[in-house]
């Protein structure tokens, strides 16, 4: 076992037994909607990793909840790839022109970037056994939610290669299971892979695909990282983990296989050929509803001969994509003021699905430099399917939202600082748009010096039909009801308060941050939710304070998902089963259905 690296999943998995922060669960469990239930809610309680050793018909084990922690993904990268690429970013702006102290200075960190790229072998542990035809109900795919419409792949490595010649990708794109050959291929806006099968489809011929499960800490983090399109995630993978990463060939696909995975699933999307994917408990909180999507027609079944497969869970933040996302953005972090200047910080909110929100610093030198910067942020790889967009001038912590948004509200003046973009792209598992992928974009500015000191409590009566209402934060009033919007922005009380935001529920929305951005973000499409008094004045819309947000549910949007009463049921009962030394058990986030 190679001392603190990770090349592959046996590796990560030494390393959490090291550091006490995995749990062997022995107790046969069903992959159907009763192992994701045990994973929410230890996760919930922010508990360790889980090993499965019995999982109802099949004879693979399955590991969920491996980067449940910010600890267990900072031990998934013990070559702390964050600082070095920061150094990079500092070699190449501070140390420009160089010269041969310089570079002999830093020989250590220019040393790491003999790491990017692929090794090919003539054999690797990927190989030890194979399955032609393949026979994917072999696998303990999960289903996690009861309207989920299957089991489902949900830690999938989908490798394609652009069938006119460039660089690979790697995405993670979900895949349901159809039958013991065929599967569906998730492939969204704005991704690799979609644009390769976009192209062989133009072409009338196949795209050969392949679906790794169970690779290297860094491969994962990799195939999640927004690259530009034509950067290949393996060039990646092996600066993450300090050594190339190793492939190796085999007879039933042209694409070389990725050694050191659990799982390799080869085959090909034929073109023009749509079924119906979905339902899917998404990391919204939300279902995704059925849609047509292209078809994997899988040939072989590769795997080692004692292969773990690796699982996860998505849903109502916070869930364990969060602590990669967080993770990832650190590790971006020190790149955004290069490729995108005048951005000082940016960061994205993994509390809303990431895409529904983010906010950055921004340098405003002169009348409306930021918004410069917004349109980059929103021109940026998937940052452009970012839906709500918050920019200031000043220090601020990002991180903390509460402060942010007071900044914000300090110097925002409705009449100049308010845009809403109809008509655009929305993301495609975002069901707040008027049809899938179409929606708005909104961004409000914060810069400048302080213009107003904000309310922070209300001490007027209630509007006719709201029940309740409290302040979110300094100038931030939530409302409770079924009041008519207009009524409310004429309300004598508020004129003093620059936001308002109507809920379904205050209790609910206010019960902690994590709930309030939540709420706020996934239940509003900005052309369609956004209000105040307004008028066109040389064709931008001026906006009178204050302005409303409408995050209601809407009668459009797909249900929330909640565990079933019956798989609740079941593992409560069982609960000292699994964890016979004891287990502090979550609520699991979301509640349940009948």
């Amino acid at each position: 076992m190679p001392r603190d690296k990770r090349y592959n999943l046996r590796h990560f998995l030494h390393a959490l037994r090291q550091a006490g922060e995995i749990v062997d669960i022995y107790h046969e469990v069903d992959p159907h909607l009763e192992l994701a239930e045990i994973h929410r809610r230890v996760s919930a309680a922010e508990g360790p990793a889980l090993f499965f050793h019995r999982v109802k018909g099949s004879s693979f084990p399955v590991v969920t909840n491996l980067f449940g922690s910010a600890r267990r993904v900072e031990l998934a990268f013990p070559e702390r790839p964050e600082q070095v690429i920061a150094r990079l970013i500092q070699l190449a702006h501070e140390d420009f022109p160089p010269t041969p102290r310089k570079l002999w200075k830093n020989r250590n960190t220019l040393l790491k970037l003999l790491n990017i790229g692929t090794k090919m072998r003539r054999a690797g542990p990927i190989l030890e056994s194979v399955q032609s035809p393949p026979d994917l109900d072999s696998l303990p795919m999960t289903k996690s939610w009861p309207l989920d419409g299957g089991d489902f792949i949900t830690l999938p490595l989908v490798y394609t290669e652009p069938p006119d010649g460039g660089p690979p990708n790697l995405g993670m794109y979900r895949i349901q299971r159809y039958n013991k050959r065929q599967t569906g291929l998730h492939f969204q806006i704005q991704k690799g892979g979609g644009f390769h099968y976009a192209r062989a489809e133009a072409l009338g011929q196949p795209l050969p695909v392949s679906i790794f499960v169970g690779g290297p800490p860094a491969l994962i983090l990799s195939a999640i990282t927004p690259l530009p399109e034509n950067v290949s995630e393996l060039l990646l993978c092996g600066l993450l983990q300090g050594k190339k990463l190793e492939r190796c060939r085999s007879e039933h696909t042209p694409h070389p296989l990725i050694s050191e995975c659990e799982f390799a699933l080869v085959g090909e999307a034929k073109p023009h050929i749509r079924r119906e994917e979905g339902p899917f408990g998404d990391h919204y909180g939300y279902y995704s509803w059925k849609h047509d999507f292209p078809v994997f027609d899988c040939k072989a079944l590769y795997h080692r001969k004692d292969a773990i497969y690796p699982a996860t869970v998505v849903g109502k933040p916070i869930q364990e994509d969060f602590y990669i996302g967080d993770y990832l953005q650190k590790l971006l972090s020190p790149l955004f003021p290069m490729v995108m200047p005048g951005v000082k910080d940016l960061w994205s909110y993994g509390e809303t699905g990431f895409h529904a929100l983010s906010a950055a610093i921004v340098t405003e030198r002169y009348y409306r430099e930021c918004m410069a910067s917004a349109f980059r942020i929103l021109g940026e790889g998937q940052l452009s399917l970012t839906k709500f967009l918050l920019l200031t001038d000043q220090a601020v912590d990002l991180r903390n939202f509460k402060s942010l948004l007071t900044c914000v509200l300090e110097r925002f003046q409705p009449e100049t600082d308010l845009f809403v973009f109809a008509n655009l792209s929305l993301d495609t598992l975002d069901y707040t748009g008027p049809e899938l992928n179409k929606g708005s974009r909104g961004v409000m500015l914060g810069v400048g010096e302080k213009k107003r000191d904000l309310p922070q409590s209300y001490q007027g009566g209630l509007p006719p039909s709201i029940t309740k209402l409290a302040p979110y934060s300094p100038g931030c009033l939530v409302l409770e009801g079924a009041a008519d919007i207009e009524r409310l922005l004429t309300f004598n009380g508020f004129e003093n308060w620059p936001l308002l935001i109507l809920v379904d529920s205050v209790d609910k929305t206010l019960k902690n941050n994590a709930s309030f951005l939540w709420t706020l973000f996934t239940r509003f499409e900005p052309a369609a939710d956004i209000h105040a008094k307004s008028a066109l004045y040389r064709h931008h819309v001026t906006y009178r304070g204050p302005v409303l947000i409408d995050a209601r549910m809407k009668p459009s949007y797909p249900e929330e998902v909640l565990c079933d009463l019956p798989t609740a049921k079941q593992v409560s009962e069982n609960w000292n089963r699994y964890f016979p030394d004891g287990m502090e058990m979550g609520d699991s986030h979301a509640g349940h259905v009948s």
